[in-house]
């Protein structure tokens, strides 16, 4: 009888905490009422919480650097390749080369990207900047890149894209890694110059 009881007061105890997880996340993470579905809505809303942590110590750490800035130039980039001689993406089948990556970091935003087997993981923090999404995904599109996934988060007026893109099949991408993260990060300085005029 005791295990019993023990084992009633357990389920009750598991079903007020998954009672107080599903109130305190957001309705559209958890698409059902099971167990299951709420812990998975609740770890990718905490992924999520911990994209936006990031974005806000990135925020920060731009406004210790340059705090009355205002807009770099394409010279003030800082390019920070992390491994030398990458190959261009999509010409990489050796298993070595499984990530890499280089980020491009300026006052107005950080970008990074790194090749994970056949496709490249993007992100960009920022500050929010109108119509940018637009700019980006252009970018992306005249480079020949197919976007598989994207995910937004904003804090305030600070936001973390998150793009999953791979180049498109039957056409050749003569970009590197480093020259992508270039490139997505000019597209920040022309919005920044256009914010400015």
């Amino acid at each position: 009888m005791s295990h019993i009881h023990v084992e009633r007061n357990r389920r009750r105890q598991m079903n007020e905490h998954l009672k107080v997880l599903r109130s305190l996340t957001p309705c559209f993470y958890i698409k059902r009422g099971d167990q299951a579905s709420i812990i998975g809505g609740v770890i990718e809303f905490i992924k999520e919480l911990h994209q936006v942590v990031q974005s806000l110590e990135a925020k920060k750490r731009r406004k210790s650097l340059s705090p009355t800035s205002p807009g770099p130039s394409p010279r003030q980039f800082q390019l920070s390749p992390q491994l030398p001689d990458t190959p261009l993406i999509g010409t990489i089948h050796d298993t070595n080369f499984k990530e890499l990556g280089a980020c491009c970091n300026s006052p107005v935003a950080d970008v990074e990207a790194k090749i994970s087997g056949s496709n490249v993981l993007l992100r960009t923090i920022s500050r929010r900047i109108p119509g940018q999404i637009v700019r980006i995904i252009s970018v992306l599109e005249k480079l020949s890149f197919e976007i598989l996934h994207l995910n937004i988060s904003s804090m305030e007026d600070t936001v973390l894209y998150s793009f999953v893109i791979k180049v498109q099949i039957g056409l050749e991408c003569q970009v590197s890694v480093e020259e992508l993260t270039l490139e997505v990060q000019q597209t920040f300085c022309r919005s920044e110059a256009i914010c400015l005029n």
